[in-house]
């Protein structure tokens, strides 16, 4: 038996979501930083929290994965992964439909979280605020604000984690 097979008898459908999440969440924030570093888009505080959203997904799913062989461990982590990617949603819902029109971010449930976790300071390359969430929402990607693109990236996860939770 080859190793492909081997490891794809030993990955149920839970297991590979979770680690296709896991990759995928760390490509998004590879993204983020690319275009941030790379390419001079500047994150607002509800981009930065975003970030964070997508780190701790990676994080969940990734040990999700690695503890695949437990159902238990895997159904917590989809159902985390599930909890994270909504309020991953509802963080790209707010800033597209109300940060975006704000002159400032300031004192926003970003602003505050980012404050409060000191993350600014801890990781400048990854958290640094730059812009405000008017100025962040001028910035596209092929022809959509970045948030509509965690949007939806957050939505699939948020689909994919509901139909794995149903695999046996």
């Amino acid at each position: 038996m080859s190793t492909q097979t081997m490891f794809l008898k030993a990955s149920p459908m839970p297991a590979r979501t979770l680690a296709a999440v896991c990759l995928i969440s760390l490509a998004a924030l590879a993204a983020a930083l690319v275009a941030q570093h790379g390419f001079g888009v500047k994150p607002c505080p509800w981009c930065v929290m975003q970030r964070g959203i997508f780190m701790l997904i990676a994080g969940v799913a990734g040990l999700g994965w690695l503890l695949r062989t437990q159902r238990p461990a895997r159904q917590v982590a989809l159902l985390l992964v599930l909890a994270l990617s909504l309020a991953g949603v509802a963080s790209a819902w707010f800033q597209h439909e109300v940060a975006a029109a704000l002159a400032s971010c300031d004192m926003t449930l970003a602003d505050r979280i980012l404050t409060a976790l000191d993350l600014e300071s801890r990781l400048p390359s990854v958290f640094m605020v730059t812009a405000s969430c008017a100025q962040a929402a001028a910035y596209r990607l092929l022809g959509l604000p970045y948030e509509v693109w965690s949007g939806l990236l957050y939505a699939a996860f948020s689909i994919a984690s509901m139909i794995a939770m149903r695999k046996r």
